[in-house]
């Protein structure tokens, strides 16, 4: 018998469990790196509540819409261009394998979000449970942040190594990120070997970096209508 997809209500459901259940890996005094999309802002408006109950954290958006997010929650950040030592940074995913690789960008925070997950001890990944998958790859593309002069020569590269890619566009314009670049929303089939493939992406000329997360993620944490799985990646 085939299951039916979640409701969106569902999913939301388990969107929040899993921000929620995020605050046990914040300490007092931490240094956080705060990630960016519709989960991570349920792990944000939790923190907000904790800060304003007495939790001493400071925090390092990955993208505008967060820093003004936490702004308004009252989550004292660090600055823009400081040299960080994260405690822990927090973060979704739009897809996860069974290795604990991620497809990271659906947002378009990539770059950001890459610097703050390396900056940091130990990097929690939140997601709902539609989210995990056996291999990555279609249906969700690699989102390749690419700086815009010239970009259509890296598009072609990057065809070159199978599947196709799309310039994302946003209300009719092309879409930039908060560092003035495009995205190339890269479809393939499928991504067994997600580590060779992050490197042979970002040896094409004008790409910045790219959606691929390999070898990053400290802690798992699905959340769904039932409840909350938090696994450990023993790699």
């Amino acid at each position: 018998m085939t299951q039916s997809p979640p409701s969106p209500d569902q999913q939301e459901s388990g969107k929040r469990a899993a921000g929620e259940a995020a605050l046990e890996f914040i300490q007092d005094g931490a240094l956080v790196g705060l990630g960016t999309g519709s989960t991570v802002k349920y792990f944000l408006l939790a923190l907000g509540e904790r800060v304003k109950a007495g939790l001493r954290v400071h925090g390092v958006p990955t993208s505008r819409d967060t820093a003004e997010l936490a702004t308004q929650l009252h989550i004292p950040l660090l600055p823009e261009q400081g040299e960080w030592e994260l405690d822990v940074a927090v973060d979704g995913a739009d897809q996860v394998d069974l290795h604990f690789q991620l497809i990271k960008g659906g947002g378009g925070a990539l770059l950001r979000e890459k610097i703050v997950a390396a900056a940091a001890r130990t990097f929690v990944v939140l997601v709902d449970h539609t989210k995990c998958v056996p291999v990555l790859g279609k249906p969700m593309p690699v989102p390749v942040e690419v700086i815009p002069f010239g970009w259509p020569q890296s598009a072609k590269q990057l065809e070159a190594l199978g599947g196709v890619p799309t310039l994302r566009e946003k209300q009719g314009k092309v879409f930039e990120t908060d560092g003035g670049h495009y995205i190339l929303d890269w479809l393939v089939d499928s991504i067994p070997d997600p580590v060779q493939l992050e490197a042979r992406i970002n040896r094409i000329p004008g790409v910045v970096e790219n959606g691929l997360f390999v070898n990053q993620t400290s802690t798992l944490i699905i959340g769904s209508p039932d409840g909350v799985q938090i696994k450990h990646n023993p790699s």
